[in-house]
């Protein structure tokens, strides 16, 4: 395990912490997007769950979003109460998770990162995250990844709220 990337060992040392029960996958190539890291594995691209960081005006935002979505920015802004949402660059990234864009994990950030989830992730049994490394996931279900993030959910596209459809 000597030649393990910094980052996957401390990703799993946190995994384990915050009580992870799923299996670290180290892929044979770097699967940076949804689209890469459902192929790789053999899942639907819905069931990989997406850390997209944003800038809410210097403060970091974390969007846990199903592959097969987009995130509205402005809709996403509204309903948590931020001004705006931008697309973080890569050195607020590296700053404010420790890892680099394409690898960023749920958990293993220097600080607490607030946290919301697409709840479209609950349609599947296992969903797959990135493990802190552009190779490396992990997997784990819809409420352990609540448990150890202590996210909130939010509808991620533009559609109406919920409260609005009732």
């Amino acid at each position: 395990m000597s030649s393990e990337h910094a980052s996957i060992t401390s990703f799993r040392g946190e995994h384990t912490r915050r009580g992870g029960t799923g299996e670290v996958v180290i892929l044979p190539d770097s699967a940076h997007t949804a689209a890469l890291a459902a192929a790789a594995l053999g899942c639907d691209v819905g069931a990989i769950a997406n850390s997209l960081l944003f800038d809410a005006g210097g403060e970091p935002v974390l969007i846990l979003t199903s592959g097969a979505h987009r995130v509205d920015t402005a809709a996403v802004a509204r309903r948590i109460g931020v001004g705006r949402l931008k697309r973080a660059d890569p050195d607020f990234v590296r700053r404010h998770t420790g890892q680099v864009i394409g690898g960023v994990s749920p958990i293993d950030h220097p600080a607490p990162v607030r946290t919301w989830i697409d709840p479209w992730l609950k349609q599947h049994e296992v969903i797959w995250a990135a493990a802190g490394h552009p190779a490396a996931v992990f997997s784990t279900t819809y409420d352990e990844l609540v448990a150890m993030t202590d996210a909130v959910e939010v509808q991620v596209d533009a559609g109406p709220d919920p409260e609005d459809r009732a």
